[in-house]
Formats: structure tokens, C-alpha cells, sequence
């Protein structure tokens, strides 16, 4: 025991003569918590923080106790008392620090991976739409160039090359708007004006502008309601949003194939689901149908008659568009194809 009136070098040559012991015993408390920080080194952060904090704070206690023998003196009781008192106040700390560090480290690392997400989609959306634009752009060069230099004379000639020029200029028109709207979700400067919208005039707007495509591919097309309700919605989005699906659901629908669009009330929600005859998605790219740029052409059957596909960018957008309106979109495998489902907020009464 360090008596009170011994000097500095007296205390020094105790201290000296305390430390292997005050080693021994601390040392396996030491190796104990190291072992446990091994164990435990997937487990969560607030865990390996309350290891790091209980282990000084033990192993001094252990050094402490075997030095003095466990005879507890009243010097000893309040040392030992004085441990666990900063046992008590540190451990609760160190497990709150743990737990708000590993969020902030799943936060980050989610983010980290949302940005990587991001900008691989981006880099995905320039090749696929670099692609797009330049096939309509070739076209009508060379149509313009075969008129321009005579090539193509005759009235009939020069009016069919008129209607295809008009054409791919409408398909590039269409892929440019697809890029804005796309841009104004994507930047979060999308502004709904919302109101209550009745879903039967929507749906039947966007099946009968898509009713000259699905003439033209042999498609039927047919529409059926339990109830037709009344979402909470911004008319010109709910409309883009039916459009695209109907229109996707239409083009990749074999000759003589069905798509039915289904109207009704499911849970609280209003419920649109269209169905197609595409043949199915493979399970390991269902997942990625909304994706930017995204088609999945090799999975679905093939587009016949040299109808154009479009950009890969409709899904993602009705996507888009049914989240801004606080509703969930969705895509399973059914019948002979998939069933793209909506679901949307109900008007208020």
C-alpha cells in the first residue's frame, strides 16, 4: 500500500513494483475483450462500443481487486464502487454514440450505393438514348439528301419520303419530351395541380389514343369495371401515367393478343392494372422494369410489322409520376403475359 507521506521516487519504485501484477491480472480481461471484439466484428457498432467501454473499465477493476487481494478495505469498496459508477454513466452513452454512428454508416453507405445507382443509370440512359436519337437522325439525313439531290423524284416517292420524315421527326419529338419529363421528376421540380379526377374519363382517352397501334398489330383491346373511382390526382400525369402502360402493354403484345385494362376499388385504394401478352418476365430482370432505359427486349415477344420501340423510358416515368401522386406501382408475371398494377389515393368526399 502507497503510504501518504512518501515521495515521488518511493511512489514510483511501488508503482514499479505493482505493475506486473496489476499487468497479470488486467491482461485477460484485456485479451478476453479483444476476443469478443473479433467474435463480434459483424455484428452491430453500439455492440463493439460498449466492448471498448466496458473493457478498460473492468480490467482496471479486475487489477485493482487481485492487487489488493480481495480484502475490501474501505479504500477498495469505494474504488470499486467508483468503477461501476463509471460503468453505469459511460456504457448508455457508448450504446446511444454506437447506435447513431452505424445509422449515420448505413445512411452513408445507402447513399454511397443510391449515387453509384444513379450515375450508372444516367451513364446507362446517354448510351441507350445516344443510340435512339441517332438511328431516326441517319434516316432522315438520308431522306433529306435523297430529295434534296434528285435521287428521288416522282411526286409519290417524294410525298411516302415526306410521311416518314414526319414520322421519325414525331418518334424523335417523343423521346425529347420522355427526357424532359423524365429530367422534371428525376430534379424534383415536378408540380402537380391536383384535383379529383374520375379514372374512366382518363382510361378512356388513353385506350382510344392507343386504339390506331393496337389496330394496326392485330391487338385487342378491352376495358371492364367493378366501380369507376375517383383518385386524388393531377389530370395530365394520371393521363400520362395510363398512356404509357397502355402503350407499353400494346407493344410488346404479340398479333392477335389481348390487353385489358382493369379498373376498380381494392383496400381504401383505387386500383388500375393492365394486363398484357408479352410472355412474361424472366425473375432476374422483373426487378429492373422501371429502371431507366431498361427494355428487356429479349425476354418479351418480339415486335412485329417494324413498329418502333420506344426509348425505355415510359415505365420509368409512370413510375415517377405515381409516386409524386403518393400512390405505388408494381409488375408480376400473370396469365399469358404481366399485370402492371396501380394503386392511388382515393378523392375525399
Amino acid at each position: 500500500m502507497i503510504g501518504s507521506g512518501e515521495s515521488f521516487g518511493e511512489m514510483l519504485a511501488h508503482a514499479w513494483h505493482i505493475l506486473p501484477f496489476a499487468l497479470l491480472f488486467a491482461l485477460p480481461v484485456v485479451l478476453l475483450g479483444v476476443l469478443a471484439l473479433y467474435l463480434l466484428r459483424r455484428g452491430s457498432l453500439a455492440s463493439t462500443m460498449t466492448i471498448l467501454v466496458l473493457i478498460p473499465v473492468l480490467a482496471t477493476l479486475t487489477a485493482v481487486l487481485g492487487i489488493s487481494g480481495f480484502m475490501f478495505t474501505p479504500a477498495l469498496t469505494t474504488m470499486t464502487l467508483v468503477c461501476l459508477l463509471v460503468a453505469l454513466v459511460t456504457v448508455p452513452p457508448a450504446l446511444a454514440l454506437g447506435r447513431a454512428i452505424a445509422r449515420r454508416s448505413v445512411w452513408e453507405r445507402e447513399a454511397r450505393e443510391r449515387e453509384r445507382a444513379a450515375e450508372a443509370s444516367r451513364r446507362e440512359l446517354v448510351a441507350w438514348i445516344s443510340h435512339d436519337l441517332r438511328s431516326p437522325l441517319a434516316g432522315i439525313q438520308a431522306m433529306a439528301e435523297a430529295v434534296a439531290d434528285g435521287v428521288v423524284a416522282e411526286p409519290i416517292e417524294v410525298t411516302g419520303y415526306a410521311r416518314r420524315i414526319s414520322g421519325e421527326t414525331t418518334r424523335l419529338s417523343g423521346m425529347v419530351g420522355d427526357l424532359f419529363e423524365l429530367s422534371r421528376i428525376t430534379a424534383g421540380a415536378l408540380r402537380l395541380t391536383m384535383a379529383s379526377v374520375p379514372l374512366r374519363d382518363v382510361v378512356s382517352d388513353a385506350v382510344a389514343a392507343q386504339a390506331p397501334l393496337a389496330e394496326q398489330k392485330r391487338v385487342r383491346m378491352i376495358e371492364y369495371a367493378d366501380v369507376w373511382p375517383v383518385v386524388s390526382g393531377s389530370d395530365p400525369e394520371l393521363a400520362r401515367i395510363v398512356r404509357n402502360l397502355v402503350s407499353n402493354a400494346v407493344r410488346h403484345t404479340p398479333p392477335d393478343g389481348t390487353v385489358a385494362v382493369q379498373i376498380g376499388i381494392d383496400g381504401g385504394e383505387a386500383l388500375l392494372a393492365v394486363d398484357d401478352g408479352c410472355g412474361g418476365i424472366p425473375d432476374d430482370e422483373i426487378g429492373r422494369v422501371f429502371d431507366v432505359a431498361f427494355r428487356g427486349t429479349r425476354a418479351r415477344t418480339p415486335e412485329r410489322g417494324g413498329l418502333a420501340s420506344g426509348g425505355g423510358l415510359g415505365l420509368a416515368i409512370a413510375k415517377g409520376l405515381v409516386e409524386a401522386h403518393r400512390g405505388r406501382i408494381g409488375v408480376r408475371n400473370h396469365g399469358p403475359g404481366c399485370r402492371f398494377e396501380v394503386r392511388l389515393p382515393l378523392a375525399m368526399p
